[in-house]
């Protein structure tokens, strides 16, 4: 009977597997898999065992490339060049779908509101509904300015024409004074320049204003100024021209460049970007020289006083953007008018979408820069829940994070509900709640780096709790309580607290003790570390921010690991360390120690081919004749961090400040990195694991972690937490913001946050150990925590 039904099936129905064969991107070794289509498939594996390989840079690299071939090739100038991946065969692929953790962009203009167009519908009900009515929905936009225009058109009629005079107005909702910035700055000029000093004395201190660079020359050279005249002795007009001069074209150099004022300059390449997007040294200059204040006209708003003046039920859209998602979504529920009938449906639903997936506490007015990884993840995903697309392969990079044990159930609900509309789910992830939902689960393994990219175990999850592979083996492990909890040594007090939705917290962090900070998403846990604890004197703060660095940046440069290597290699051959640098006198000549060349290719995506000259080396012939302990340069940074370690540690190569170095990344368990990997290629657990590894060798008393567990297998968690342990033991102070249960049992104190998120939230509502939390149960934490340990 069944196989009359196959054969009945149309052949358009049979193709229900996304098929791989022989992929072998990055550290994958000839990996066959078939993934089923319209399932859940939740994809596991040590950190570094090839998961993002196999579902990023192998299956939604294909979809996305192919994709992008069919646009216009002026067009896919436009769009990121993706290299066809590594492997022999893929099909039955669809459209992919990438719902990543990448931060989301850092324009100061970007609103949540805006990127998920929540703030399009409500401008839309503005401009129907609002009392008195004040224009079209730009009249409510904050990125609109408002135009106003006179004079003569000709106008062709009939034989003739005829001249006529037109007045034009277009009312945006733009603030004038901030221009939709919602903030005023104003620039200190003595932390510009130091005006005793003519311009031929390097008066400046902005980044990037050196004396030999193209900024001093311009201005120097502009003809507006004499440089050898100090700048207090500057007349009105040349004060002008120096500080305030409108864009003008002038010959300089025999080259033809812009001269504007310093003001207008240092405004746009610095006060442009949003503060949490600067690089270190660019935030300290611009903390250093601006002051920020909400625009006295707008009140931060962002908006002009037409637009804050129409009012719906008593609430302008100023103060329907400031509402908590949660409360706004109760208003529109509350607008009792069918003309909008549709709209406010919609409305409703995507801010409903919100409160759904814990993100009711967010404000539409947040900036978008301000959010976490999982808070900007969780964000595009309301963009793709109301999507009417079917038939998609959504790829989710650990969607739980940030999550507290009482949202990961409803994180589950909403995958499973875009399964259930007919789409692909892939689902990297180490949380066994979250695996736990899967239909098909395929593991990777054994190890991590060289040691991994083979498959495992593929099949439902019984079958891996009884496959005896890493995942399987740890998938139902529960860390127990302490039996005795370290006595601190003093305490940290925090007093009237109030940043955010904290509520005048007052709390004693005890020192000496390893101190986990929790509550639900959205509780104030960031607010009351971060903002109560700041990064300074004796306290290291370590989060998952990106790492600044380009491509030519990896572990061994960014940790420093490099400069003693650089100089053991130096000294055993007599030569000095600069040879040793890809960036330096070292560098292959031919693609500048690159190890690639980029060729552009115009509006065609660009192409980058290992150079021919070093074959992807990144030295010059030269330099790899010097040996240490019978290995190049070249050979020791494409060693892993276990290997180095064994090599630096002993025999010819020995070098104690290079060993120290990588017996931190060995105890952050990052140990299957290599050490010339570029730092772009590092997920976020990844890039906060490393920046640990670098801070460990500071002086710091405090230590302050923000969910160090992001990214870690479970069999790795054990890891961290001795190497908490050992920090504690050594007498530094650890706190811990985390959601993992593993880490909270482990800990000697727990203070959680809540009750609930947003305005919900904000107090303390426990502090004490885990073993009395338990005992009471009487918060949410409370309660999965007992669950976990089977109290």
């Amino acid at each position: 009977m069944s196989n009359g039904t196959e054969a009945s099936r149309p052949a358009a129905d049979s193709h229900d597997w996304i098929r791989v064969r022989g992929a072998r991107e990055n550290n994958l070794r000839d990996v066959d898999v078939e993934i089923p289509k319209r399932r859940l498939t939740v994809f596991t594996g040590v950190s570094g065992s090839g998961k993002s390989s196999l579902v990023f840079g192998t299956i939604a690299a294909e979809s996305q490339r192919m994709i992008n071939e069919t646009y216009s090739a002026f067009l896919q100038g436009f769009m990121p060049s993706l290299a066809r991946p590594e492997a022999d065969l893929l099909e039955g692929l669809t459209t992919a779908i990438i719902v990543d953790q990448e931060r989301m962009g850092a324009n100061p203009r970007s609103t949540v509101g805006t990127a998920t167009d929540a703030n399009a519908m409500l401008r839309i009900l503005f401009s129907r509904l609002g009392e008195p009515h004040v224009g079209s929905p730009n009249a409510f936009s904050f990125n609109v300015p408002s135009v106003r225009g006179a004079g003569a058109v000709t106008v062709e009629r009939g034989e003739g024409t005829k001249k006529e005079r037109v007045d034009f107005q277009v009312n945006g909702g733009m603030c004038p004074r901030c221009e939709g910035i919602g903030s005023a700055t104003d620039i200190d000029l003595s932390q510009l320049f130091d005006d005793s000093k003519s311009l031929n004395e390097d008066p400046f201190t902005i980044p990037g204003y050196t004396a030999d660079g193209w900024n001093v020359r311009l201005i120097a050279a502009s003809g507006f100024l004499d440089p050898d005249k100090p700048i207090r002795d500057y007349t009105d007009q040349e004060r002008h021209d120096f500080l305030h001069r409108e864009p003008i074209k002038r010959k300089i150099a025999g080259t033809n460049m812009t001269y504007e004022g310093l003001l207008p300059r240092v405004r746009k390449s610095f006060l442009a970007k949003d503060r949490e997007a600067m690089q270190p040294h660019i935030r300290a200059f611009v903390d250093r020289a601006v002051t920020y204040t909400a625009c006295p006209d707008c009140g931060g708003t962002r908006l002009n006083e037409a637009a804050r003046s129409s009012r719906i039920n008593g609430m302008n859209i100023a103060e329907a953007c400031a509402t908590q998602i949660s409360d706004l979504a109760a208003w529109v529920r509350g607008i009792d008018e069918s003309s909008v009938g549709p709209l406010l449906a919609g409305l409703g639903g995507t801010l409903d979408s919100f409160v759904e997936i814990g993100l009711g506490y967010l404000s539409l007015d947040r900036p978008s820069g301000t959010l976490s990884g999982g808070e900007a993840q969780r964000v595009k995903m309301i963009r793709n829940l109301g999507s009417s697309l079917t038939d998609v392969t959504y790829v989710f990079d650990e969607p739980t994070v940030g999550l507290h044990p009482h949202d990961i159930q409803r994180m589950n609900d909403l995958l499973l509900r875009l399964r259930d509309k007919g789409n692909t789910v892939l689902v990297v992830e180490h949380k066994p709640e979250s695996i736990a939902i899967a239909d098909h689960v395929v593991d990777l393994g054994p190890g991590a780096g060289t040691g991994g990219g083979t498959l495992c175990y593929e099949g439902t999850v019984e079958g891996l709790r009884a496959s005896g592979t890493l995942t399987g083996r740890h998938l139902d492990d529960r860390a127990a309580l302490k039996e005795k909890v370290r006595v601190p040594t003093g305490t940290l007090p925090i007093r009237g607290a109030d940043t955010h939705n904290l509520r005048n917290v007052d709390v004693d962090v005890p020192l000496g003790a390893l101190v986990v900070v929790t509550g639900v998403a959205g509780s104030g846990k960031s607010s009351l570390i971060h903002g109560s604890i700041p990064a300074g004197e004796g306290v290291v703060s370590v989060d998952q921010g990106a790492i600044r660095g380009s491509r030519r940046s990896n572990p061994a440069t960014y940790t420093g690991l490099l400069d003693p290597i650089r100089k053991a290699f130096a000294k055993a051959n007599g030569v000095k360390p600069a040879l040793f640098s890809a960036n330096s006198e070292g560098a292959c000549p031919e693609c500048k120690g690159a190890g690639v060349i980029y060729t552009d290719l115009g509006m065609m995506a660009g192409v980058a081919t290992p150079c021919e000259e070093c074959e992807g080396r990144r030295f010059q012939a030269a330099v790899l004749d010097y040996h240490l302990g019978g290995r190049n340069i070249s050979e020791v940074l494409a060693m892993s961090v276990t290997e180095a370690e064994e090599f630096f540690g002993a025999g010819d190569a020995r070098t104690p400040a290079a060993h120290t170095v990588l017996r931190r990344l060995v105890d952050v368990g990052l140990g299957y990195l290599s050490l010339g990997q570029p730092l772009t290629t590092l997920s976020g657990g990844e890039r906060q694991r490393l920046k640990l590894a670098t801070h460990m060798g500071e002086k710091g008393g405090v230590y302050v972690l923000d969910e160090p567990t992001t990214g870690l297998h479970l069999a790795d968690v054990e890891q961290l937490l001795g190497l908490l342990d050992r920090l504690v033991d050594s007498g530094k102070s650890v706190i811990v913001i985390e959601h993992h249960q593993a880490v909270m049992a482990h800990a000697d104190w727990i203070i959680d946050l809540g009750p609930g998120a947003g305005h919900d939230g904000g107090r303390v509502v426990f502090e004490g150990t885990p073993a009395d939390l338990v005992a009471a149960r009487s918060t949410l934490t409370g309660e999965h925590l007992a669950d976990y340990v089977r109290a």
